[in-house]
């Protein structure tokens, strides 16, 4: 187990190089961020003279040697439009898209393997058909026509819910959360559906293929035979060896969550990093922009770690295989 958590871990800090190197080399080609940041009044001298400045006459192996070391020490750099350490931006936006993402996943979670073992229970049910066909939405139309459509319904139309914002946030510490207040709670709903429902649609599908396979395997006759009720055979059995597949997919899914945050969170006009991340592409605020595809990669990385230990510690084969390897 150690052994295979440093090696996953080597290979989790190669991956964050990688796109560190990817990231900082395709945004000198996205335009002059000096552009951005003076008007048409500011003479050329002026204009050198904050290059140099920022350090964009410097070559690429000295620029981008130099942004490592800095990021090494937790400190990417000073925004270009907004003149703010880009760490204090990012952790000042950083809850709105946790507790976005975290609600929408538990969303996805619950709901997508209750359906799942519904309609692989009832797969002949009109109920089931009723949600497998529903499910095509999720999958077929784009996250914004989703949210667009949910504003239309439920803020324009019904007037129960609000289209926009995040709602009043209480501070706990560094943390400002949205769910101690009724206005932040119901803020939080229809974005939390229309980030979630595109997961919720795959998690419940994979549940259902998962669970109709092994309920068509030798040990679940066995376990039928041997007396075992329904209850018993089918979420003491099937669906604890359904579920081992689905870690790894939920966690993954919760990483897109996050990185494809951005659509949603300019849909609803949600205070997030995504947002953030938007307004610095139309800026070509380079800092900002490396830092989030940075802390995107981190969070992918982490959560592919903890999915790949977690199916270390439930699979007993890759044990077997991990130990057959070292004889």
């Amino acid at each position: 187990m150690l052994a295979y958590s440093i090696r996953r871990l080597l290979q989790s800090i190669i991956v964050m190089l990688v796109v560190a190197l990817v990231s900082f080399s395709l945004f000198r080609f996205v335009g002059d961020p000096i552009a951005s940041m003076v008007g048409q009044e500011t003479t050329l001298a002026e204009r050198e003279a904050m290059r140099e400045a920022l350090g964009l006459n410097d070559s690429f192996p000295v620029q981008f040697f130099s942004y490592m070391g800095r990021v090494l020490q937790g400190d990417f750099g000073i925004s270009y439009r907004l003149q703010q350490p880009v760490t204090e931006l990012i952790l000042s936006r950083l809850p709105a898209t946790l507790e976005l993402a975290l609600i929408s996943g538990f969303f996805a979670f619950v709901i997508g393997v209750s359906f799942g073992v519904y309609t692989a229970l009832n797969r002949r049910g009109w109920l089931a058909n009723a949600i497998m066909t529903t499910s095509l939405i999720g999958v077929s139309l784009p996250t914004f026509l989703i949210g667009v459509l949910l504003i239309w319904v439920f803020a324009v139309e019904f007037q129960i819910l609000p289209s926009f914002g995040r709602g009043d946030t209480v501070a706990v510490g560094w943390w400002s959360t949205g769910l101690l207040t009724p206005s932040g709670r119901a803020s939080l709903i229809l974005p939390a559906i229309t980030l979630g429902l595109y997961q919720l649609t795959l998690i419940m599908r994979l549940v259902r293929a998962e669970m109709l396979e092994v309920l068509r395997t030798d040990y679940i006759k066995f376990a039928r035979a041997r007396g075992l009720s329904n209850r018993a055979v089918h979420f003491g059995h099937a669906l604890k060896n359904t579920l081992v597949p689905v870690i790894t997919i939920t966690g993954l899914q919760f990483g897109s969550i996050i990185a494809f945050s951005i659509i949603t969170e300019t849909v609803f006009q949600w205070p997030g990093v995504g947002a953030l991340f938007i307004n610095s592409v139309r800026f070509v605020d380079v800092p900002v922009m490396a830092a989030y595809l940075m802390l995107i990669a981190l969070v992918f990385v982490i959560i592919n770690l903890i999915v790949d230990l977690l199916y270390y510690a439930v699979d007993p084969r890759l044990r077997v295989e991990s130990g057959g390897a070292k004889h």
